[in-house]
């Protein structure tokens, strides 16, 4: 198995155990940070690409996509950093998931790509599904991890963990004085940790968030306000999406499933799964995600 990064203008930085990358050569075009995670001595036949939620970043699903990959080592994966997250760049506003859905494009017109898959998790599932509307070449296979295409007003976690942001903008002492101040909004120890994984080390020596809250108040609003119905109703031809809800989580209400399960009787080409597990099922079930993607990827003949 084998993992490169690229930088802010596509360039490979560095692998663990190769010094070359699969892609083609890459444009002088910005993009996304991602990594690409291969099968060691293989050109992947087929590439996924992995979108996370809000507030997280490519890393946090890369042991699901390594575990893929070994299974199926046709495969390869990359892991993205949306917009406003992780190592990627700045990027121009508007911040919709619009903005994101054309970032993933211009990484996949950047790496030559074709048609990848993409699977994307909470707010990279709609990201995900807006990126299969607009593709010139549409993937073969969309998966959706425990999100929703419905329009809501804003609420839930993610948005309660906006307002930590502003209450709590730092300077910090260091990644403990971060955990604590999102402990004492009512957070979880693990979620308050993996949180902290944003708060970053300056050249003073203090700490500080590097997400923005302006700009992941634009995304989650863009995110609530967005109707993804219309892939979903209407996937483009040979498109089939798969959604993952969580059973444990209610982000999939009744009322989606039941349209989800109406759009499958429609065309065939939507599918409800249901894994045990709460809405980080990357964390909290790692191997029923894993049966789930690999009972659904056929081999091609």
């Amino acid at each position: 198995m084998r993992e490169e990064g690229s930088g802010n203008d596509g360039n490979p930085e560095g692998a663990s155990d190769a010094s070359t990358n699969p892609t083609p050569p890459p444009t002088a075009t910005k993009t996304l940070h991602h990594t690409a995670i291969t099968a060691t001595d293989r050109v992947p036949d087929e590439w996924f690409m992995v979108l996370h939620g809000i507030y997280g970043a490519g890393r946090n699903w890369a042991s699901v996509a390594r575990r893929l990959v070994g299974d199926r080592p046709r495969l390869g994966a990359l892991a993205l950093d949306l917009r406003g997250h992780g190592d990627s760049p700045a990027m121009e506003p508007p911040h919709t998931i619009e903005a994101c859905a054309a970032d993933v494009q211009t990484v996949v017109a950047a790496a030559g790509l074709g048609r990848p898959s993409v699977l994307g998790h909470s707010f990279g599932g709609k990201v995900a599904l807006l990126y299969t509307g607009r593709a010139e070449g549409a993937p073969g296979a969309v998966w959706i991890i425990d999100s929703t295409p419905d329009v809501r007003s804003p609420g839930g976690s993610a948005w309660e963990m906006l307002g930590v942001l502003r209450r709590h903008p730092g300077p910090f002492s260091g990644r403990a004085e971060a955990i604590s101040s999102i402990e004492s909004a009512g957070f979880s120890r693990p979620v308050a940790q993996w949180m902290s994984t944003n708060v970053v080390a300056g050249s003073d020596g203090s700490w500080r968030w590097r997400l923005d809250p302006d700009q992941m108040e634009a995304l989650l609003h863009s995110f609530f306000e967005t109707d993804a119905w219309a892939v979903v109703e209407h996937p483009p031809a040979g498109t089939h999406i798969h959604f993952v809800k969580a059973s444990e989580s209610d982000i999939l209400d009744a009322d989606a499933r039941a349209r989800i399960q109406a759009a499958a009787m429609e065309h065939g080409r939507v599918h409800l799964h249901v894994v045990q597990g709460g809405h980080w099922l990357n964390a909290d079930n790692p191997e029923g995600l894993h049966q789930v993607l690999v009972d659904n990827l056929h081999d091609p003949p």
